[in-house]
């Protein structure tokens, strides 16, 4: 047995774990065990990934079966890193329609967890682009999923965290891309209300995202950065900076955290402090466009090496909540006014507005989704129930693929489509033939 975390290293939980070297090997892994679900490359910050019994490997299926690049179309096995295929196609002027905020997770996660970038309002998830899929059932068949072939279980199966097969492999539509930069406007909101405006605002760019200082209190609070930004085109680099490369490298060089810190290291004081100089920074340089290599702009704690160590040995808590708009300028201001008065504050922040979400256990609707991260403590489960409790009143929810300790009441309150999801894994087998610790706890 191998003890086993998500990113955020919390909770542990020994389960065996079998690599699948290749598509072949699926069917019978699946048919011959139970008490299994897949994991890729195991960024899911709390338990979805991690198997009751088995954790099954993913990553051998790690090849790109097809790339046209007249259309854009590419099928890939399920194990392929984003970050491999980024590496392939943005050179060749293509981009994935939708990333999240790490390209350090496989194609088959993305769409176990329905992701969602900071082009939601606009493109919706990511599964709203996934065009067919190949799943291998609880009892090792392999069927074809669509939304003409199988729609139920194609439905289910996007954001339903690999609960209902594993997937195989996948193909999507990329869309092109003339450089890879990106136009970057950055404005400033003085407290939550102009944030939210903000965001509201931006909704014709393609990407936005605002950078939230949790500490800010009073007529600051919720003070923020927002991040709106445009894939640049060639005209935008003759403009803004001649002469400049076409594609960057995305080969940029990486602080790696070595060891865990300790757990005084995020404090008021070096959070306030961090948050100060990096609100006056994005402040120097608001309101007027300027060109930011796609990779820092996508993926900016990408190039900090295993940064989950900075929250010290005992993990951390990401709590991402969903809240609909009538209802969240209200929840989301008592969330950061709870945030804000703790002694350890959240070190990050981040607001992004979102549009109507699709499959039964997809995260997404619409409204305005808020992340904060927390050491592991006995206060930060106390406030977070706290915190659950306002979301689910205002019809909101949490999204399983960073929740590591919600109670099945605040799940099965956010989630209306979870009977119909049950139906579907009752009609497939999957009943104790899958099962994470993330679905024995809830109750999936």
């Amino acid at each position: 047995m191998t003890p086993l975390t998500g990113w955020g290293r919390y909770p542990r939980h020994a389960s065996e774990l079998i690599t699948a070297a290749s598509p072949a090997d699926l069917p019978s892994l699946m048919a011959s065990n139970s008490g299994f679900v897949a994991r890729g490359n195991g960024r899911s910050y709390g338990d979805a990934a991690i198997g009751e019994r088995i954790t099954l490997c993913a990553r051998g299926l790690n090849r790109i079966r097809a790339f046209d690049r007249a259309s854009g179309r590419v099928r890939v096995e399920a194990g392929v890193l984003l970050s491999d295929l980024l590496d392939v196609v943005v050179p060749r002027g293509f981009f994935p329609p939708v990333v999240p905020g790490t390209k350090f997770v496989t194609i088959g996660g993305m769409i176990a967890a329905d992701v969602h970038g900071k082009n939601h309002h606009r493109d919706g998830g990511f599964g709203d682009h996934v065009e067919a899929f190949t799943l291998a059932l609880p009892d090792g068949r392999v069927v074809s999923c669509s939304r003409g072939e199988n729609p139920e279980l194609f439905t289910a199966t996007i954001g339903g965290m690999g609960l209902t097969g594993t997937i195989i492999e996948a193909a999507f539509t990329l869309r092109p891309i003339e450089t890879g930069w990106m136009r970057q406007t950055i404005h400033v909101a003085s407290d939550l209300e102009e944030a939210m405006k903000a965001l509201r605002d931006s909704s014709a760019s393609t990407y936005s995202v605002a950078w939230v200082d949790c500490l800010a209190r009073g007529k600051a609070l919720g003070r923020s950065l927002i991040f709106a930004a445009e894939h640049a085109t060639l005209h935008d680099l003759d403009a803004l900076r001649p002469g400049t490369p076409t594609f960057p490298s995305a080969k940029l060089g990486r602080l790696l955290i070595p060891f865990d810190l300790p757990s005084l290291t995020l404090n008021r004081l070096s959070v306030s402090a961090f948050n100060e100089l990096y609100f006056r920074a994005g402040a120097v340089k608001a309101d007027y466009p300027h060109l930011v290599p796609w990779d820092p702009y996508f993926f900016p704690l990408d190039s900090i090496g295993n940064w989950n160590r900075i929250y010290g040995r005992c993990g951390f808590l990401q709590h991402q909540c969903v809240v609909p708009t009538d209802h969240a300028p209200a929840v989301l201001a008592e969330i950061l006014d709870r945030i804000s008065r703790r002694g350890t504050p959240s070190f990050l922040a981040v607001l992004k507005q979102l549009g109507p979400g699709h499959g039964d256990l997809s995260f997404p609707l619409e409204g305005f989704t808020l992340t904060l991260d927390l050491p592991v403590s006995d206060s930060a489960f106390a406030l977070l129930d706290d915190l659950d409790r306002l979301v689910v009143e205002a019809g909101g929810r949490l999204y399983l693929a960073k929740d590591a300790r919600q109670s099945p009441a605040t799940f099965e309150a956010g989630y209306p489509g979870l009977a119909r999801f049950k139906d579907v894994r009752q009609a497939i087998g999957a009943p104790g033939k899958i099962s994470s610790h993330l679905s024995t706890r809830l109750g999936i």
